[in-house]
Formats: structure tokens, sequence, C-alpha cells
């Protein structure tokens, strides 16, 4: 998840871009709402993953309609196939065959694996062929497999508890007190912080830590389940703002010695532990200890055998808040030194450390940030990364000297970058599509003396009716630029007047304005476009890729300083003659349904009709990690939560509204919704509802065409 009267335009970014063809062919809803990632995705690179130890890759391709897993050597691009589908099926899979490739993945230089039904097989490339061994298939009730490549060895769970299976087959039990309520080995802290797993096997695989998350304090909620009858409920726990928070601690097994330690991360116990990092001797455990407040974070050093406090390596302090997103990257050339990312300047950027906590140098800096580290090259002492340097519409490809500070840009072709280095740093894939590229790999040296285009993908989506789409200026009442885009209906007359729907998420963590590929930026909005409706969409304060400023415009007060920028937009819609501002409407998912709510709420009669989406409609009911970092508790921002609150603001409604909820919400709970259609019913508000039976947060799948046909059709009859 996640009002100045006067408006300037300040200049289009570059020329209109225009993405009209004459050829009549229109997406059908189905299209609209999964197309791009079915039929009509750009074509890209399967399974492209470099080789260890060379300057070679594998990628799989069809050949004579059947698939195969091809390696290619550089500079020479020499090819050879390693597998075929057929052969494969042939050696393991005679009774079943499998109709695809499996998601392959190397070892090393001449070993290889991939899963399969939850048996993992091994393979040993020789005389270039490839003959695999299964490994022992695991018990039914192992969940959350992981397979480390390094030592081979397994860890699952099984009953909530942690079994470490090594490379020859014996299983050790790591855990026995696991539970519903004491969670090993997982995720922790709902997902925030960058946290996407809860375990962290040591550089040489000699040991493994894992998370432990005592969630017994937090409180039971209940989530339906309406496919028995009776219904039944599945009591999850969800720390909601300013209640109990569950207490984690990181614990570290020793393979050879058996025995597992905790970290002394001590008090207090809702403290978060993120950024999990080992040192390259597997001697010491770096830990990020963040206060439940979120402005005081410590990294620490831990010994990895006896679980001791070493030092505080480093602290960061803000009077807002610290968000720690990145794990430490040791130097490969310096096992003394390594990479940390903060915002300290207001920017997302790298800065050299060494293991005393004395910093090098800021290798990065200005009014950008960076978005991701892609690799380093020992060589040439650098360190490859993505930046928006360029401007936070574009993403390109870096690299800068650990040395000198110099930095390099490795990338010239406009648009969004994606990078994957192989392991010296010598060469990287580069994949990148803009507004009118649909997507391009090529693959090239560090020093750019070489490379080659490997796919330029046709455009799938040449032979449809496409509209015009502009990319805008706006300025915030403080002069923050803003970045907007407006998709023009096709056949566009700027004689008539035409609604326009605004699609807005505006929440932190997001960004939805790129220059990448299409540039409309979704094709619903073609869609509507296709059936005479204006798109409009811009990223306000609030949301990311901006610096910290940007983000925190909104900090204690959620929904105000956004709706200011939104009306910024609505101000330059109501200024074009061709828009037709008695027929506006407004629609956004998760923070997005927030907002749609919000000004609905509090800026009534602006908009005629609104779709939210998994709508956060009180934040007391959300989640502790990031309610709390945007809003403080509601002990401390009691004015602010009660400004934010839209239980309380329903007679203000205006117009139409339509709320939409799955049934199965972790993540907003049902609960918001529900809460806030009995605030209209008690306040005689007419709202329309409509709810998806077992889906999560959104719906996804073939049901996600129905929902997006319910949407257009609300708009379509009140707009």
């Amino acid at each position: 998840m996640r009002l100045s009267r006067h408006i300037w335009v300040v200049a289009l970014l570059g020329s209109l871009t225009s993405i009209s063809f004459a050829q009549n062919r229109q997406f059908t809803m189905a299209q609209a709402t999964n197309g791009f990632r079915q039929e009509l995705a750009p074509e890209k690179l399967k399974q492209f993953e470099w080789i260890p130890g060379k300057k070679a890759f594998t990628r799989v391709v069809t050949v004579n309609q059947q698939q195969c897993w091809v390696s290619y050597t550089l500079p020479s691009l020499k090819a050879d196939t390693l597998l075929k589908l057929a052969d494969l099926n042939s050696q393991l899979f005679a009774k079943t065959p499998l109709k695809a490739l499996p998601a392959l993945h190397w070892l090393s230089e001449n070993k290889a694996w991939f899963a399969k039904d939850d048996v993992y097989y091994i393979g040993t490339l020789a005389n270039n062929s490839f003959q695999w061994l299964p490994q022992t298939k695991f018990e039914d009730k192992a969940e959350n497999i992981t397979f480390d490549k390094t030592s081979q060895q397994f860890i699952y769970t099984v009953n909530h508890n942690l079994v470490l299976r090594h490379q020859e087959g014996q299983q050790v039990s790591l855990t026995t007190d696991g539970s519903a309520d004491i969670v090993y080995g997982q995720s922790v802290h709902r997902d925030e912080f960058g946290i996407d797993h809860g375990l962290f096997f040591s550089p040489k695989g000699n040991k493994v830590a894992y998370y432990r998350m005592d969630q017994s304090m937090v409180t039971h909620y209940p989530i339906p389940d309406w496919t028995a009858t009776p219904a039944r409920v599945n009591n999850i726990r969800y720390p909601m703002a300013g209640d109990s928070s569950h207490q984690v601690t990181l614990a570290i097994h020793d393979a050879h010695s058996s025995k597992t330690v905790y970290m002394a991360t001590g008090k207090p116990a809702d403290q978060y532990l993120t950024c999990v990092s080992w040192s390259p001797d597997e001697a010491s455990m770096y830990i990020a200890l963040l206060n439940r407040e979120q402005n005081h974070l410590q990294l620490n050093q831990y010994d990895a055998t006896t679980g001791a406090l070493l030092r505080t390596v480093l602290e960061e302090k803000n009077d807002k808040y610290v968000h720690p997103m990145h794990s430490l990257q040791f130097i490969p050339w310096n096992n003394d030194q390594f990479i940390w990312w903060s915002e300290r300047d207001g920017f997302d950027h790298l800065y050299l450390y060494n293991t005393k906590g004395e910093i090098v140098r800021q290798l990065t800096k200005g009014n950008w940030l960076v978005n991701d580290i892609i690799g380093f090259n020992s060589q040439r002492k650098e360190v490859i990364y993505t930046s928006s340097a360029e401007g936070a519409m574009e993403k390109h490809i870096y690299a800068v000297s650990t040395v000198t500070g110099q930095v390099r840009k490795l990338t010239t072709a406009a648009g969004w970058h994606d990078a994957i280095s192989n392991s010296t740093g010598e060469y990287i894939l580069d994949t990148y599509s803009s507004g009118t590229t649909p997507y391009v790999a090529r693959v090239t040296d560090v020093t750019g003396k070489w490379q080659q285009n490997i796919l330029t993908a046709t455009d799938p989506l040449a032979g449809f009716q496409r509209p015009t789409v502009r990319n805008i200026q706006l300025q915030a009442n403080d002069g923050t630029p803003l970045y907007a885009k407006m998709i023009l209906p096709v056949n566009f007359d700027s004689t008539k007047q035409y609604p326009v729907i605004v699609y807005l998420y505006n929440g932190p963590g997001i960004q939805l304005l790129h220059n990448s590929y299409p540039a409309s930026g979704n094709l619903w909005y073609e869609y509507m476009a296709q059936h005479g409706f204006i798109v409009f969409t811009m990223d306000g304060r609030g949301s990311s890729n901006r610096g910290l400023k940007f983000e925190q415009a909104t900090f204690r007060h959620l929904g105000t300083v956004e709706i200011d920028d939104q009306l910024q937009g609505v101000a330059y819609l109501k200024s074009l003659p061709y828009v037709n501002a008695s027929r506006m409407g407004l629609h956004g998912w998760s923070f997005g349904g927030f907002m749609t709510t919000s000004i609905m709420l509090r800026q009534p009669g602006v908009f005629k009709a609104a779709v939210a989406g998994g709508p956060v409609i009180d934040w007391r009911m959300y989640e502790v990690m990031y309610t709390e970092r945007y809003m403080d508790t509601p002990q401390e921002n009691p004015a602010g939560y009660a400004e934010a609150n839209l239980l309380t603001k329903t007679p203000a409604l205006q117009g139409n509204l339509m709320l939409i909820h799955g049934t199965s919400d972790d993540v907003v709970v049902w609960q918001h919704s529900i809460d806030f259609i009995k605030a209209c019913v008690d306040n005689g508000k007419q709202v329309d509802y409509f709810v998806y039976p077992g889906h999560l947060h959104n719906v996804y799948g073939k049901d996600r065409v129905h929902l997006m046909q319910k949407i257009t059709d609300y708009f379509t009859t009140h707009l």
C-alpha cells in the first residue's frame, strides 16, 4: 500500500507523445484488462541467466517448435544448445511430459537445478549434455522450501517448525515450538522495510540465520471463508496502528556444530529487525534495529557464533522517519568495506563504509535517487547501479568508481532501463522500453566498447486504434513540479467536449508515471479512450522516486496535501475547452481508494462519479508498520487521524460513489468498507457497493475482467 485556486502549466515534457494509428481495431475488455500480460505482451527474453564464472549466458528459445536451453559465449555470441525439452522429458518425465521447460538455474559453470512438484533436480553438464538426478522428495507437509545453491542444502517448515536438510540427505529439526503464533523463517513486519523473506544462508553455506516472530500478543482478526457451508473464519494476527505489535528475534544455526544462538538484539521487544546481512567471512551478522517510532536506526554487528553485540556500526536519525529498504552489500575486492543506502541528504544514495563504521566516501550525490545496485566490477573497482539522474520519468544504468567517485553513464536510449550483471561485472544485460519502444534487450561490456542487441520486440499493439498521449508538467501550490499524463479519446476533436476519468494512487512507494511502454501506462486507459473518455493521471506529493521532501510532505496528514495536488490536476482539466467539467469521474485502488473516497467527501461536487477499490477508510484500522511511519500512532497524532477518518465525513457525500472490496482482504481488511457503508446508512447517504468473494487485496485472473467491466459500466452510466 500505499487548495490553490491558481495553476501553472509549466511545460509539456518535450513534444506530445503521439501514438495515433490509422487502424480501427479496438480492445476487448479481456485484452484491456489482462492482455498486456498475455496475448498482447511484447516478446521478452525467457529465462536469461549469466553462467557463473564464464563470459556467457543462457536463455530459452524455440527452435523448430521445440523449447531449448541455449548458451551464448561472449563476445562472439556463439550458440550451443545445452538442453532440449524433448530430451528432458525422455530422461525424467516420459509418463507425464512437460509442455515447457521449467525455470532453470545455475549452481556453477557446469551444474544447474530446477524444481518440479516440490522435487528438486540437480544436473551436471558434460560433453554439452545434462544428466539430471532428483533429490529426495519432501514430505507432504513441507512448506516454504528454500534451496541454498552454494551449500546445496534445503530448509523448510513442517507444522510451523524449521527443518534443515543437508546435501547428503540428513534432516535436522531446528525448532520445536513453532505454531500459528510462533512463526519461523518467514517474512516479518508485514513485508515492510524491504523484507521479503525470512531465511539467510551464510556466503559459504555453513550457517543459516532465520527470523523468529512471536505474534501471540497481537489481536486476532477474522477473515471469513465463504467456500464452506456454513462459512468458516480464518483468524489472522493483524497489528493495527497504536496497538500491540509482534516481537521478532533472529537466530543462527551452525550446520557443523549443530548449535543455534540468538542475536542479542535486546529491547524494546517490538522494535524492527531489518537489513539482515552476513559478513563475507561468516563471522559476523549485521542487523539494522529500527525503533517502533521509526525515527532512529542502529546498524549493529553481532558475533555469529555467540550472538553477542560487537558494535554499533552507524546510526540514522530523522525527525519524521527513517525508512531502510536495503541490506548491506560488501565490496567483492575488500571484505572490510560495504555499501550503505541512506536518504540522509534527502535522496536515496550510496555510501561506502568500512566495518569500523567509518565513512570512506559518498558514492552518489544529487537531487535524484539510486533505484538499485546491479553488480560490481572488481577490475575497475566500480559499483553498477540504476538511478533517476535523468529525471523521475527515466531510469538509466551507471557505474561509479569506489576509488575516485567518478560516474559513468552506460545507457543512451531514452526510457526505463533494468539490468543484470554477470558475476565479474564485465558485462550487463540491459533491457528497456519507452513510450514508443515495446522492449529491447542488449548485452554490453561496461567499457562501452562492445554491445549487441539480442532482441528487439515488434509492437504487439500496432493493429489497434491507439489514442494520443500527452505528458504534462504542472506545479503544486508550493511550486513543486508534478508530472501528469493525459490520454485523449481516439479520433479526438478539440471542438467537442468529453467526459474525464482521473485515475490516481498518490501514496508512498508507488510511481504511476514513467517513460515505459505503452505510453498510456495501461490498456484499460486506452479502452476508455476508444469509448470516448479522456483519462488523466498524476503523481502528487507523497508518491515515490522524487526524494524525501516530496514523500514526507504528507507526514501526519495523509490525504490532505495529496488532495491539494490532485485538485491542481482538476483545475488544469477544467481550463481545457474540450473537457466537460460536469462529467468527471475518479478511480483508485488501495491508497488510491482512500484518495478517491477522501476527495468525494472532502471536496464534494468536484467529481460526478467515483469508484474506490480496497480503500483505507480509517487509518486506525491499518497495520502498525506502514501507518505509524506516515502518521505516528493514533495516541500521538489524534488530530491527523481524525482529519483522515472518512467515517465521520459521509454527510458531505455528493455524486455517485461505488466501493469495491475483496472479502478475504488481509491487507486493507474488509471492515474498512463495511464500516463506511454503515456510516452512509446512518447518515442517509446512498452509495453503491460490490464485493469479490474469496479475493484478497486485489482482484486478479479472469475475475479481473469482471471487475474492470463493472467499473467501466459505472462510469458509462453516470458520465
